[in-house]
């Protein structure tokens, strides 16, 4: 009898349908013990809003409901406008089409619904961006209603009855919209223009990863879980070079894909086993890509040269298939590696009994993880220009990333997704100011006791983008500043309050467990860095305040730190220099005195890297030849990219050369591809060997393509200059001593 139950259980195995481009890793299903850690999964959940009730969860369907009859209403109206025939004007239709986290089921508690208005040929972008807008101007219930026609997914952004909406649109070649019209077709998409496409896009994505897990609701739970960690531990970012919603889910339903029969539980702790031993950067696929006769560009690495310099692909379902992680750096991938690891180390634990949800969900103490931070500030003088302004210095925070991960005495800069408000007593022009963190981690150079290091270039380089990108766009404003400094660890307290910044005391087991595998990559990272004696404690929660205005007293250092600390802070400042107060005892440069020039620096080299801003990264201009037998082929049948090493310059930027390179910034930005001197070329070409240990790696070029695909204000103009206007932008220098 067991030999036949057992026979029928394999049977069915084998006719369970086959989901995803590999075979399932296991078939098992779950077991009376994973239900109830499931349950627990579920109750650690709860106090953190991610489930709906009941009413809220109709009160949606009411106002989706509203929104789907105006909308009807109005393609009507429009058609009746365009003097279609009656016969033709009843049944035109109209749709309204949701995605985002509320189509996947998984949006927390007053989250807001991303939806797509479709309609038929006849009615044009602008009549939505027109004679829409108005009818919703008109509506009882509508509130805060803007557009934002311009952007690189067109928007109408509303809130009705207490639910905020973001409303795209797409026109289809088609005379109606039916109720039961399947996006998922994608004949759905000839002849249309690029920004329907781009809006089509959301859904169609949506859709597919729902057609492509085997059990819906497990991956819900399971999506839901692992957005609350990533959100807790400040990985959840795509601006900021991290991954969005659209990436934690296709990374979900993958996982749901190799486990199919496997409960909520079981799946998070899957999750942390396969992409902590993720081969990145071998591309992450819910199906074979599916070709087309439509023409677009689609992320394909053996066609696109640009696409095998991706860190982290995750590659949507949907066609166009599109790499959702471009924005993602060397840094980013290897914090959110490390997390990976960490979750998988902590979900063992708590299958094993030894602890519980609650301890995947705390979040670190990102203040206390690193020595060296630098303090990026964005002020301006009423709210609704620091609106704007923190918007788009934020969407340029991975740019000053990458630049710093290009230094050759930076080993890694992992920017703390959460913003801060600053301490207005430092900015008596401003009294609207966000601080952002990045923690630094520097090289260790062997056989020197200490190092210079400077970094006005990285971070002078980063400025100029945001003002000439502000500039561009008409955003620049009087009174707009950026503000870059560096500070140790010991220092954070002019800036945040002691409650963030307190450190967790560890017990016994915690130390222990620390010891393990668990900070093998951490103390891997140590080894080969000034900041071996850093903390690792990652485990204190903090909540992020309301309020930050007021800063802790200054403390005195203990005797003998201020010989140490004579350089330190040092700050890049685009118009008014940040007055932090320091400690006593410290000796803190004053911003825009003179350098000394007897200081001994590095000489500057022949030819200066000129950063690029290609959308998804910064790369330097380094043209080399490609060698085609680099990429190889693996299971998923796409290349497989050998690791991605982004040449460092050689040396910072000498002291000498950098007030001359400072004025002769917008010449560099009018630089093209390649260098035209050969001999600049060929000097370029054996300093990045060097960096690299002698071996040429490729550079990618810049895709024209990926570039017409890219927002109209996601790009600077490169011949635009750095912004001359009445707006006075003064260039300092930040340059610090690492001891050992």
């Amino acid at each position: 009898m067991k030999e036949m139950s057992a026979n029928t259980m394999l049977d069915s195995q084998r006719q369970q349908k086959h989901y995803g481009i590999t075979s399932p890793i296991s078939l098992a299903c779950p077991k009376e013990i994973d239900h109830i850690y499931t349950q627990k999964l579920i109750d650690a959940m709860k106090p953190f809003g991610v489930f709906e009730d009941e009413e809220e969860l109709n009160h949606r369907l009411v106002v989706l409901g509203k929104l789907n009859n105006l909308v009807k209403e109005w393609i009507s109206d429009v058609s009746e406008s365009k003097n279609l025939p009656p016969s033709v004007v009843a049944t035109v239709g109209g749709k309204i089409f949701t995605f985002g986290s509320y189509r996947l089921g998984v949006h927390t508690k007053g989250a807001d619904i991303d939806a797509l208005c479709v309609a038929p040929r006849h009615v044009e972008r602008s009549d939505f961006f027109q004679s829409f807008f108005e009818k919703l101007k008109h509506q009882d219930g509508i509130r805060n209603l803007r557009a934002v026609e311009d952007a690189f997914v067109p928007v109408i952004k509303f809130e009705f009855d207490g639910i905020e909406i973001d409303l795209v649109f797409a026109r289809l070649a088609i005379q109606t919209i039916s109720d039961n019209l399947d996006l998922r077709d994608d004949s759905r998409l000839r002849s249309l223009d690029i920004r329907c496409i781009r809006s089509l896009n959301g859904c169609r994505v949506t859709d597919e990863i729902l057609h492509l897990v085997p059990n819906k609701e497990t991956f819900r739970l399971t999506l839901r879980a692992v957005k609350l960690w990533a959100k807790r531990r400040g990985i959840y970012s795509n601006m900021l070079g991290f991954l969005g919603g659209v990436s934690w889910a296709m990374l979900v339903a993958r996982t749901c894909q190799l486990y199919p029969n496997a409960a909520a539980s079981t799946l998070v702790h899957k999750f942390f086993l396969v992409f902590s031993k993720w081969e990145w950067p071998n591309p992450v696929l819910l199906k074979q890509p599916e070709e087309s006769n439509l023409n677009l560009p689609v992320w394909d690495p053996r066609v696109n040269p640009s696409d095998r310099y991706h860190l982290m692909p995750i590659i949507t379902p949907a066609y166009p298939q599109q790499n959702s992680t471009y924005n993602v750096s060397t840094s980013t991938r290897t914090v959110m590696v490390e997390e990976f690891k960490q979750g998988l180390a902590v979900t063992d634990e708590i299958l094993q009994g030894k602890s519980d949800w609650s301890k995947l969900l705390e979040p670190p103490n990102f203040f206390q993880k690193y020595r060296h931070y630098i303090v990026l500030t964005a002020s301006a003088s009423t709210e609704e220009n620091h609106l704007e302004w923190v918007g788009l210095v934020e969407s340029k925070i991975r740019v000053l990333v990458g630049n710093l991960e290009r230094n050759e005495f930076i080993t890694l800069a992992h920017v703390n997704p959460q913003s801060f408000p600053g301490n207005k007593e430092h900015h008596k022009d401003n009294n609207y100011i966000s601080m952002w963190f990045l923690g630094i981690i520097f090289r260790r150079v062997e056989n020197a006791e200490s190092v210079n290091i400077d970094l006005t270039y990285d971070i002078q380089s980063f400025t100029d983008t945001v003002y000439r990108q502000a500039n561009n766009i008409n955003m620049l404003k009087e009174g707009m500043k950026i503000e870059a400094t560096h500070v140790k660890k010991k220092q954070l307290h002019h800036y945040l309050p002691a409650e963030i910044l307190q450190k967790k005391k560890k017990s016994l087991s915690d130390v222990n467990r620390c010891s393990g595998g668990l900070q093998s990559k951490r103390s891997s990272l140590d080894s080969s860095c000034l900041d071996s004696s850093r903390d690792t404690d990652n485990g204190t929660p903090f909540n992020s305040p309301v309020s930050t205005n007021k800063s802790s007293k200054p403390e005195s250092p203990p005797a003998g730190e201020a010989e140490r600390n004579n350089a330190e802070p040092a700050a890049v400042i685009v118009e008014k220099p940040l007055s932090v107060p320091p400690a006593q005892g410290l000796s803190i440069p004053v911003i825009g005195a003179k350098v000394d020039s007897t200081v001994k620096t590095v000489s500057s080299p022949a030819v200066c890297t000129i950063p690029t801003v290609v959308g998804r990264n910064v790369i330097p201009r380094i043209t080399t030849p490609h060698n085609p037998a680099q990429g190889q082929p693996h299971l998923n049948g796409m290349s497989n990219i050998s690791k991605n090493v982004t040449p460092k310059r050689s040396h910072s930027p000498s002291v000498d050369g950098t007030s001359k390179r400072l004025k002769d910034i917008e010449k560099f930005i009018r630089l093209e591809s390649a260098f035209k001197d050969s001999h600049s070329a060929e000097e370029r070409k054996r300093k990045s060997m060097d960096a690299i240990g002698g071996e040429s790696m490729p550079i990618p070029t810049i895709d024209t393509s990926r570039k017409k695909r890219l927002p109209s204000k996601e790009l600077p103009d490169s011949s635009s200059p750095v912004p001359a206007n009445n707006i006075r932008v003064i260039k300092n220098s930040i340059r610090l001593t690492l001891n050992r």
